[in-house]
């Protein structure tokens, strides 16, 4: 039978199990439709239940299928994500989504009671979120508007080290997912943040991602990591590739622009313009910004379809325009945009712009691509820092599959090297490799990049 670790990818739209063989190739895959449930609220989550079920009886099906000699089991989740549990190790709560609004109060006191809005975030790398996309404030809320629950409190567990946990027993922390815009880390001192403590709130010292234990699962001895936020796992290919310093841009949904070369402090300005600093797998800081690049590009993308009498995925067709683009650089480069003159509306739609002002829906695309391009831009130019010899970036992800997106990103950074990368199920990948040692096997093989250079 093959020897394989089974990761857990576990995202708010996809839910997959993967195994990789021991040269960390993809040899299984299978994807899981799990339906949201509402928390006790009435607020849309996802199910818990579910999914700690699916993992289990993912697991048993594979020790008894005979094909596959699972060796390691590990965790890839989205972060920002909470789970109580009481002291025999029930859950109390549901997963609360991270989009699940609060009362502003709460935010508002955390910040006043830790020296200000600006000094807590400059000093946790956590931009003020709204909602609950700063977990910390998870604890507080829980603490303050439902004390019956928090009472019966006994550990506090990010996602990733919960699904460790329902396999392992072992309560851990771990450094990628307390560092990441949580309100929990000190980035100063590389501690918790001291407004636990006066909160009587504990947490388990972070951990490194190789550690990993063994349990008995049906009479099958497993290795089991604790789990890893989703955004670093996603890195950890190219940082255990040891590739010259880059520039990550992981594009989808959000455009998240990392620069795990870049330790410089957060600024004020930085946060204001939601960047942040997370820790990666070797815990150093890795400073990074967002754009909501796929979610605007799809809702705006309707529009013109609608517009020009074309179907939804006619965009998929479009073969970049180098003379378009060029026309584009040389007479819009630092004047104002066409699409979005007065900023991002919150419904993320352009209803503004005078479509008929356009020939086709190829110039209206391309044009829509050059301004959320460059919108994307000046995020990535806020964590840049030209004195620490990046000379790559690298783009993966959906719109690295974009002709017109990334000969963009070459002409507008022509001094760099612009490559697409192609790694399928990065985050997955990440968590393996975290715990490839199981397989005896070192160093841990070389992982193919699959770069490709974009000229412009």
């Amino acid at each position: 039978m093959e020897k394989v670790i089974a990761v857990f990818d576990v995202g708010k739209t996809n839910k997959k199990l993967l195994l990789f063989n021991p040269k960390l190739e993809l040899v299984y895959q299978d994807e899981q439709k799990i339906p949201p449930v509402l928390d006790d609220d009435g607020f849309e989550c996802d199910d818990i239940d579910f999914i700690e079920e699916w993992v289990k009886t993912s697991l048993d099906r594979l020790l008894r299928g005979g094909k596959f000699n699972v060796l390691g089991v590990n965790f890839s989740t989205y972060g920002a994500s909470l789970l109580f549990l009481d002291n025999k190790g029930q859950r109390i709560t549901p997963l609360y989504n991270y989009l699940k609004p609060i009362p502003e109060i709460v935010q508002n006191q955390w910040y006043q009671d830790n020296g200000g809005k600006d000094e807590f975030c400059r000093k946790t790398a956590s931009p003020p979120l709204e909602a609950m996309l700063n977990s910390g404030v998870q604890i507080l809320w829980l603490k303050r508007f439902k004390d019956h629950l928090f009472k019966k409190v006994n550990h506090i567990l990010h996602f990733p080290q919960y699904l460790s946990f329902i396999l392992t027993q072992k309560v851990v922390a771990d450094y990628t997912s307390i560092g990441c815009h949580t309100g929990l880390w000190d980035f100063d001192t590389m501690t918790y943040h001291p407004w636990l403590l006066k909160e009587g709130i504990f947490l388990p010292q972070p951990i490194n991602n190789s550690e990993k234990f063994q349990i008995d699962f049906g009479g099958n001895k497993l290795w089991v990591g604790i789990g890893i936020h989703d955004s670093s796992a996603s890195l950890a290919p190219y940082l255990l590739a040891k590739v010259e310093p880059f520039i990550l841009l992981s594009t989808g949904t959000w455009c998240i622009n990392m620069n795990p070369f870049n330790h410089h402090p957060l600024t004020l300005e930085q946060l204001k313009n939601d960047c942040l600093s997370y820790l990666s797998i070797d815990k150093k800081p890795v400073k990074s910004s967002r754009f909501f690049l796929g979610h605007i590009h799809d809702l705006n993308v309707n529009r013109l379809c609608e517009h020009f009498n074309v179907g939804n995925d006619y965009f998929k067709r479009v073969v970049a325009n180098d003379q378009l683009i060029k026309s584009f650089m040389k007479d819009g480069k630092n004047s104002s945009s066409a699409f979005f003159r007065f900023g991002v509306p919150d419904n993320f739609v352009d209803d503004q712009i005078d479509l008929n002002a356009f020939n086709s829906f190829e110039e209206a695309y391309h044009r829509l691509m050059f301004d959320l391009t460059r919108m994307n831009v000046r995020s990535i130019n806020l964590i840049l820092d030209k004195t620490n010899g990046i000379k790559n970036i690298f783009i993966s992800g959906g719109f690295a599959k974009n002709e017109i997106f990334v000969k963009l990103i070459a002409a507008f950074f022509p001094e760099m090297n612009v490559y697409t990368s192609n790694i399928d199920n990065a985050s997955a990948l990440g968590a393996a490799m975290v715990i490839a040692d199981i397989f005896g096997e070192q160093p841990i093989p070389e992982i193919n990049l699959n770069l490709k250079q974009v000229t412009f």
